[in-house]
């Protein structure tokens, strides 16, 4: 055996130092009791779930008798004890417990004052909060100003307050859910001197037509992505820092640099199959920069669609094959994810049946019920191996976060739940060149960063080969950074020319890009570097560094091919296949054979001599291949 290092995490505990997944659980409808959540909370523990997020949500969908003791007031004396008892018990069962902070999203409710809500050029957003656990009594409520982080702390004391007991005991995560801030014209009145001070003009003559001024419209977009990264995702962590906890994020939908978002929160987290698996490599290429140990996805939402959305979503509501979940999870695995959320677990008062709004559904009637142990096993496994050792790095690939500002909104095509502008950049994809070069997103802040070191590019705890830069605009403040890598030594793929973006240009971006294009340096392709993998029809892989061993994580080929919404049971056409591949490490070049049997990944741990070890992970064949059968 190979003798293998673990990353020792720094900071808080993070998911109790368990790779086991977690499962949101969907506090619905009542009555709560103490009862119930111990049964409940036994049930998940049994299942080989590492712990819980509690989630409030008010369920408008579900047909049921409006009655006292469904639900305690929000944020109330029985709400707190209910929160705290739970969150005591599942410390005494060994499980995570993280809450919501808030009920539903994005941050909002009954007690944000005007002064403290989301704005718009003119005034107050119309955007409300709805289907909230208050909405029975105070119908929609404010949503805060996401630009603000005098509104946010004012939003988080009261519920800081509330759950001050339950954050006692072992860390808990406070979750913050994708965004869903509407953010057309989204401003504060602070903006308007902070942006003539940045860009040296006034945007208020051009605020009623944005889209007429493109230029204009990208110096407004890039102060927003600015302030929302400091006054919100920033703000938000140092809050759950001071009280005991840490931040877990799902920073998409946000308009501003997610690499930089991502790797200021504790925890960030991705989301499928909504999103694309590839989407993950956003997150995970944030933590591999920054250090951060955990990359969580909220996994396995809305498989087979998204209700009222796709025509053909319900009909597999509560059918879900657990072929198609794994492999959902092992295309996540090989795009840098190492903890699970399962989405998720309805609270079931006793003798009630409560149905969850989206699948997957959780819960002793799943479908996949008699699988749930080992299938949880599996995850935990895998997980554990991608936490150990240090992120690998190949190529830098700048995010094209210039050209997702400067256009707008998605064609009607490329449109799924929830998506709606190129800057939420669910269609980022590295080139199809770069597969063999283990490629991670770059931006500005890395970049900002970097030095060149022995040829290499550092920064913080990567050290890449080469950068690579393909795309129609690029901020004089990237190219500046560039220029100066160049002249350090750094390789640059440079795919085609680029213009500035935004309304006051600088008189020198040509002639810099123009000379730094001239070095030797600065090439056209990826032959003077060398890829990790080389052969035909790469599967998706991810790689860590364990001391002197590379650990490599290969999802089954088929994982590559996963749209969505998912066909039902589109695992069995993942039969067993073969690929002939090279591995490249530390001068060493590695013949591999590898053979994929049905619906399984494999995971490799190659030594400095060369030597390969497969590391046993699958989930048993058995049980993958009977569910194939049974399609």
């Amino acid at each position: 055996m190979i003798a293998i290092g673990i990353l020792p995490m720094a900071g808080p505990i993070l998911f109790r130092g368990t790779s086991k997944p977690y499962v949101r659980w969907w506090w619905l409808s009542g009555p709560f009791t103490r009862e119930d959540i111990v049964r409940q909370l036994r049930w998940v523990q049994s299942q080989g779930f590492g712990g819980v997020e509690l989630a409030w949500m008010y369920p408008v969908w579900l047909e049921e008798e409006e009655g006292e003791g469904l639900r305690p007031d929000w944020l109330g004396v029985d709400w707190r004890e209910l929160v705290s008892f739970t969150k005591s018990e599942a410390d005494a069962l060994g499980l995570g417990c993280d809450f919501t902070f808030g009920s539903c999203w994005p941050f909002g409710g009954s007690w944000v004052q005007p002064e403290d809500a989301s704005k718009t050029f003119e005034g107050l957003s119309e955007q409300r909060l709805e289907r909230t656990w208050e909405d029975p009594v105070h119908g929609p409520s404010l949503i805060v100003d996401h630009l603000s982080s005098s509104a946010l702390g004012r939003y988080a004391e009261p519920l800081l307050e509330a759950l001050g007991q339950a954050l006692k005991g072992s860390r808990s995560a406070l979750f913050c859910d994708s965004l869903e801030l509407d953010t057309d014209r989204l401003w504060s009145p602070e903006l308007w001197t902070e942006f003539e001070t940045r860009f040296g003009y006034s945007l208020r003559p051009f605020a009623n037509d944005l889209d007429e001024h493109v230029d204009v419209r990208y110096d407004y977009r890039k102060l927003i992505a600015e302030t929302i990264r400091r006054e919100f995702y920033e703000a938000f962590t140092a809050i759950c820092r001071e009280h005991h906890a840490y931040s877990r994020v799902q920073c998409h939908g946000a308009p501003t640099d997610l690499l930089q978002v991502c790797a200021a929160v504790d925890v960030p987290e991705s989301e499928s199959l909504l999103f694309q698996p590839s989407f993950s490599r956003i997150a995970a290429s944030a933590a591999a920069w920054a250090g951060k140990p955990v990359v969580s996805a909220e996994s396995f939402t809305c498989i087979y669609g998204f209700p009222g959305w796709d025509e053909s979503a319900e009909q597999y509501w509560k059918k879900e094959k657990i072929g198609d979940l794994k492999l959902l999870a092992d295309a996540l695995f090989a795009n840098g994810i190492n903890q699970i959320v399962w989405h998720g677990m309805p609270y079931q008062p006793a003798g009630k049946e409560v149905e969850f709004y989206a699948s997957v559904h959780v819960g002793p009637d799943s479908p996949f019920a008699a699988d749930l142990v080992e299938f949880n096993a599996y995850l935990e496994n895998v997980s554990f191996h991608l936490k150990r050792g240090e992120p690998y790095g190949g190529v830098g690939v700048y995010l094209p976060f210039e050209d997702a500002l400067m256009l707008d909104r998605l064609p009607e095509e490329q449109r799924t739940p929830g998506a709606n502008f190129h800057w939420e950049m669910r269609h980022a994809l590295p080139p199809s060149e770069l597969d063999g070069f283990h490629p991670l997103w770059i931006s500005h802040a890395f970049l900002k960063e970097a030095i060149v070191e022995n040829d290499l590019v550092c920064s913080r705890r990567l050290r890449l080969q080469a950068l690579y830069v393909d795309c129609e605009w690029l901020d004089a403040d990237s190219l500046r950074e560039l220029v100066r890598l160049a002249d350090e030594g750094a390789t640059i793929i440079w795919k085609r020319l680029c213009r500035q973006p935004g309304w006051r240009r600088e008189p020198l971006y040509a002639s810099d890009l123009e000379q730094m294009l001239a070095k030797p340096n600065v090439v056209s392709n990826s032959s003077q570097i060398t890829p990790l993998l080389r052969g035909e029809d790469l599967p998706w892989y991810w790689a860590r560094v364990l001391q002197d061993a590379l650990l490599v994580f290969l999802a089954h080929p088929k994982a590559k091919e996963i749209p969505y919404p998912m066909p039902y049971g589109f695992c069995i056409e993942c039969g067993a296949m073969r690929r002939e591949l090279v591995l490249r490490w530390r001068n060493l070049e590695v013949p591999l054979e590898l053979k994929f049997e049905p619906g399984q990944s494999l995971l490799l741990l190659v030594n400095a001599r060369g030597e390969i070890e497969m590391l046993p992970v699958n989930w048993k064949s058995g049980s993958c291949t009977q569910n194939l059968r049974d399609m």
